[in-house]
């Protein structure tokens, strides 16, 4: 009657050993992608850092140009000082609503939303994976005990 329980004992430590050895698996490639997807998140976004600053001397220079010939053309109806305050105040305006609107896209960027998506897949998977059975041994009444 051994025999049942000692094959029982061994199926059930198959398993949990296939069972850990899955989710080991699991997790180390989970841990992969995540890195994978943040050496590449982190590459796209210094390319395009590293490109606007290349630029921005030249945005600066050629807006400061800007700037001074829309307030000398304004100057001669409002002179410097009102053209001076009105390319100030609409460089402040529109400035603000692009920080703004920069910000607003920043917040909403995805650092490692694939990782993220894996992740939660497994683990809606792991939640729904039925548990196997595993049915208990029937221990035989002894003779002295039974009713």
């Amino acid at each position: 009657m051994g025999l049942g329980t000692e094959q029982t004992e061994r199926g059930l430590t198959v398993l949990v050993g296939r069972l850990t050895d899955g989710f080991s698996k699991l997790v180390t490639q989970h841990l992969t992608l995540a890195r994978v997807e943040l050496m590449e998140d982190a590459r796209v976004m210094g390319s395009d850092v590293a490109r606007i600053a290349a630029f921005v001397p030249f945005v600066l220079v050629g807006y400061a140009f800007l700037c001074a010939a829309l307030s000398a053309f304004l100057a001669r109806w409002i002179g410097w000082d009102g053209s001076l305050a009105l390319v100030g105040a609409v460089n402040l305006v529109v400035g603000g609503l692009g920080i703004a609107r920069a910000a607003n896209r920043l917040k909403s960027f995805q650092v490692m939303d694939e990782t993220t998506r894996e992740l939660n897949r497994s683990v809606s998977v792991l939640a729904q994976a039925p548990v196997p059975a595993v049915q208990p041994a029937t221990l035989p009444r002894e003779a002295g005990h039974g009713r």
